[in-house]
């Protein structure tokens, strides 16, 4: 199996983050070789500054966790975080609409974001049908997003082997070559081999170190 590390979106989204602690984060990055450092938006060009001359990423976060804010405000926040060096950009699903049926307004915010960054849209699967999951990812995929992430780790939770689940299904929906995040609750290695083997191509998790060095977590996110 591909290296595990080289997969992980290494995640510090603490309301309580310091410079400090994200510095630590984008060290551990460093040292494990992980694939990215995903961070709040005020910390994107700290992370990037603390990454320089890496070719470990800089993502941030959009409209987290809720997703309930105007496509025009979603753009600011985009447009932003391209400006301070962000590489990719992690928005929330504008979940009360898609749930409403109003899809043309979900596939245009969709659109919009993906016009600044690449995508990984955070889908929430915890709160979503089988049949919505299915739904939601391949509007995604058609609107221009590149990636489909399975959950901020804020919805419902849901335990390892119905996350699986979710991830098979996103996979079936969007083919065999289209990248999916598995996010919330990877907390050691043979969860992150088994959630691989469902068809994750990214993990999301601030227990990557954990995870690496074969240690349980004591957070998912």
């Amino acid at each position: 199996m591909e290296n595990i590390a080289k997969l992980i979106d290494h995640t510090n989204l603490r309301a309580d983050a310091t410079a400090e602690s994200i510095r630590k984060t984008c060290q551990e990055a460093k040292e494990y070789g992980f694939r990215s450092v995903c961070v709040n938006s005020r910390w994107v060009k700290f992370a990037k500054e603390e990454l320089k001359g890496t070719d470990i990423k800089v993502v941030t976060v959009i409209d987290w966790p809720i997703g309930g804010s105007p496509t025009e405000v979603r753009v600011f926040q985009a447009e932003r975080a391209k400006k301070d060096g962000a590489d990719e950009i992690d928005p929330v699903l504008d979940i009360s609409n898609f749930k409403a049926g109003d899809y043309g307004q979900v596939s245009k915010d969709l659109k919009a974001l993906a016009k600044i960054l690449p995508v990984k849209i955070i889908i929430e699967t915890g709160y979503l049908t089988d049949d919505e999951i299915s739904k939601v990812s391949l509007m995604a995929k058609e609107a221009g997003c590149y990636c489909v992430k399975t959950s901020t780790g804020m919805d419902p939770k849901v335990d390892i082997e119905t996350k699986i689940r979710h991830v098979k299904i996103i996979r079936e929906a969007v083919g065999p070559d289209f990248p999916i995040k598995a996010a919330g609750g990877v907390k050691n290695m043979n969860d992150a081999k088994k959630i691989v083997e469902a068809g994750a191509t990214i993990i999301g998790t601030s227990s990557g170190v954990e995870i690496i060095k074969g240690t349980e977590a004591r957070s998912s996110y």
